[in-house]
């Protein structure tokens, strides 16, 4: 098929990218404030991962590797995940169905593949325990692996987290967490708590 990766991937590069995974997780849910419960998105193109144009080198194998590191920093604190979709879903998402139902999103009727939804997408609905899909997220925090655009599933005020993990295998790292509006003018008061 166009655009998967058919080549075996060495363990131990898998391994390096569920730790460099791990590590960029952890860091972004312990920098960005996040609180058990909330919601940290995840986009991942695992063409970029591997150094290729995104969406031209799918590989399920890397996709697994790096679930496992997010979803173990994830399980630590408490926080759901999202996983983004890619543009052949119009970048739906696949959680689990108690994320969906406590924050009231309507579900959708899609399987994500490795072409139809993205390798990330997959390995998430094949390893929740009870996965579902939506079309529209408001995400606390997000981490964006190989430039896949994830700040349309992010709260209306997104802020930029820096992380020590600038990339996972080849591809860029760029993380937000979200706050809330600052309403007022010149002589409102702030809670920092919420900054």
């Amino acid at each position: 098929m166009a655009g998967m990766n058919d080549t075996k991937i060495e363990q131990p590069f898998i391994k390096q990218l569920e730790e460099q995974a791990y590590q960029a997780a952890a860091e972004m849910i312990q920098v960005g404030g996040m609180k058990p419960g909330q919601i940290l998105v995840i986009g991942c193109s695992t063409s970029e991962v591997a150094g290729e144009k995104i969406g031209s080198f799918s590989s399920p194998d890397m996709a697994e590797g790096i679930f496992r590191g997010i979803s173990r920093a994830a399980r630590e604190q408490e926080i759901y995940l999202a996983a983004q979709c890619c543009e052949h879903l119009n970048r739906a998402l696949i959680l689990e169905e108690d994320a969906a139902v406590k924050y009231g999103y309507e579900l959708v009727n899609v399987v994500p593949q490795p072409k139809a939804g993205g390798s990330f997408a997959t390995a998430a609905y094949r390893h929740f325990q009870a996965p579902v899909a939506v079309e529209h997220i408001k995400a606390h925090a997000g981490i964006d692996i190989g430039d896949t655009l994830i700040g349309m599933h992010l709260k209306d005020v997104a802020v930029p987290v820096r992380i020590s993990v600038k990339r996972i295998g080849e591809a860029r790292v760029v993380c937000a967490r979200t706050r809330a509006k600052f309403v007022g003018g010149v002589r409102a008061v702030y809670d920092e708590a919420l900054l």
